[in-house]
Parts: C-alpha cells; structure tokens; sequence
C-alpha cells in the first residue's frame, strides 16, 4: 500500500500557469534524436512481454533518476514545499497506508528509492535465467510508470527554466516521448493520471509516431481546457 499517491487541487496559481515555457515552439523542437519512438517501443518478436517491460522500466527509471539530478540542486524544500504538478499536488503514503505530508525533494526521494529496491529485488525483477516474474508484475510495473511521470511532470513544471539553462530540454524532450509512448503501447498509464501534462504529450508526442495510437486510444483527447481545473482525489 506504500505506492498509493493521491492528487489534490493545489490552490495556488504558479506564475508557470500563465505562461508555460515547456509548450514555446522552439523548446518543444529540441530532441537529441529525431528517431521514431514509436517503432522502438514494440514488443519485438521472440521478447517476453515480462522481460520487455522489465528492461525498459529500469532504463526510464535510471534516465530519469539521472534527468532529476541534473537540477535537484534547485529542488529543495523552501523552492517546491509540496510535489505540485500544474494544481495538483501528490502526497506520499507509506507502507502502512498512512499519509506523508512530504516536499517534492522527499517525494522524489521516495519514488527513487521505492523503484530503486524493486528493480534490484531478484523475486520482482529476475535476472537469473529460470526464475519467473511474480503474478503482479504488470501492476508493479504500472505503479512504478505512475510515479516516474510525476518526477518528469515536476521536472517540467516547476524546473524547466533550470533545464533550459543547462541546455539539457532536448534530453527531457526525447526521455519525455519515449517513456510517454512506451507507456501507451502497454497500457501503462491511466489517461486520467497523466491529463494535467495533456498540453505537453499531444506537442510532443504528435510527431513521434502518434499519440492517438497504441494503449489505451482514450485520454488523447482528455486535455481541454478545464482538464487542469478539474482533478479528483485518487
């Protein structure tokens, strides 16, 4: 139970609300590559599914540990005093159930190290031939994809000015895209989680392969304009 996150208006109106950088056309351009991610992200012949997801989850959840600490130094507890993404806020819950009133650095911190023991823990992620996967797998996978994407939505909100001053937009670009298209082509996140970055995904992602297609095919078009306004607690 230590993986539920719940949403919540934030209240607040960020100056990054008015005006988002992250959507200007000659940010949204940079990419380190202009490979089609779409073609990359499809189970290839002869891969188990398990071992496709398993491999990939812990390539994004490495590219994007790494991303994080390109600006953590600007993430601290007096800049970002809760893990705000747009008006929504997340909140941490511990093993128990119980809800951590946490900063975004300690949130981040939090789904680090969670993922950072699953990935490592031989019974959930196997390496040694013959072992099997658990029977929940998928849904560890999926609460692993949901908890990344709130690191890479921070990333976004709250520091790309930091990104774009260290010339590392193109990198958060082309991770944001293959890590969106990837979790589409396996259902691995809820339109409904991933709607508050809506404006960024169709961007983005309109280019590399579509974001109308694979997954779910729904939430595609989930981002209005009152798709922001409107967060339910989950």
């Amino acid at each position: 139970r230590d993986w539920k996150s719940k949403a919540k208006p934030n209240g607040k109106k960020p100056a990054a609300e008015e005006r988002k950088a992250y959507l200007e056309p000659e940010h949204t351009k940079a990419r380190i590559t202009d490979f089609q991610f779409k073609e990359l992200v499809v189970l290839p012949r002869e891969i188990d599914l398990n071992e496709w997801l398993a491999s990939n989850t812990t390539t994004f959840f490495h590219h994007i540990n790494l991303q994080y600490s390109t600006i953590s130094e600007f993430c601290t507890g007096e800049t970002c005093q809760t893990m705000a993404v747009c008006n929504t806020q997340y909140y941490w819950y511990d093993e128990r159930g119980k809800k951590v009133k946490c900063t975004a650095p300690q949130y981040v911190d939090f789904v680090m190290s969670s993922v950072q023991k699953l990935v490592t823990d031989e019974d959930v992620f196997p390496t040694k031939y013959g072992r099997e996967f658990p029977t929940s797998f998928e849904s560890l996978v999926r609460k692993i994809c949901r908890h990344l994407f709130h690191v890479l939505a921070h990333i976004y909100w709250a520091h790309f000015k930091e990104t774009l001053a260290l010339e590392l937009h193109g990198h958060l670009n082309t991770l944001y895209v293959h890590f969106i298209l990837f979790a589409r082509e396996f259902n691995l996140l809820d339109p409904k989680e991933t709607a508050v970055m809506d404006d960024l995904t169709e961007v983005l992602c309109s280019g590399a392969g579509g974001v109308h297609s694979g997954g779910s095919g729904d939430g595609a078009g989930s981002g209005g304009p009152g798709a922001q306004n409107h967060v339910k607690e989950r």
